[in-house]
């Protein structure tokens, strides 16, 4: 279906309009945690304070409740914060940020072979934000002669946008 109202522009380029209303070269995307790795802890959580309310009466019995149920949702809920973005000229992980000049070699490794990269193959003084729940990662080489840094290796969930728009630069 195609948009003739008279505002619209005949010469729109189709990559622009595939990627939404976002200008080339951005990203974004948060590492949240799926909805079924929030149960383990969760049931952990209460199986933990039914475990206390059972020895004890009164305040003692539903205060484990108040107190573990919400802190365990608290620290699943951080887990997932992390954000990969790039905007504003820069590499977003996390807290952590490269500007774009300093990009290097960009490979993408997939669900099976992201153990060796994570493994035996990791270089003790690389940057690495590694979701187990999220499956593949990026491992992008960066070039900055001053950063003791060699590599970043991150998780992602479309690994494939963020390399084009690390590209678009």
């Amino acid at each position: 279906m195609s948009d003739t109202s008279p505002g619209a522009d005949a010469g729109t380029d189709e990559t622009a309009a595939a990627a939404g209303s976002r200008p080339a070269g951005t990203y974004s995307e948060r590492l949240y945690v799926t909805w079924y790795w929030w149960l383990p802890p969760l049931l952990a959580a209460g199986l933990l304070a039914a475990e206390v309310h059972l020895g004890y009466p009164g305040v003692r019995a539903w205060l484990p409740y108040v107190v573990l149920l919400p802190l365990t949702a608290l620290l699943v809920y951080r887990a997932g914060r992390s954000r990969i973005a790039v905007e504003d000229g820069e590499l977003w992980v996390g807290e952590a940020h490269l500007p774009l000049d300093y990009v290097g070699e960009i490979q993408v490794v997939s669900v099976k072979d992201k153990r060796k990269v994570l493994g035996p193959h990791l270089d003790p003084a690389a940057y690495v934000l590694h979701r187990g729940w999220v499956g593949p990662v990026v491992r992008l080489r960066q070039t900055d002669p001053e950063d003791p840094t060699p590599y970043w290796v991150f998780s992602t969930r479309h690994p494939d946008r963020l390399v084009e728009a690390l590209r678009a630069r």
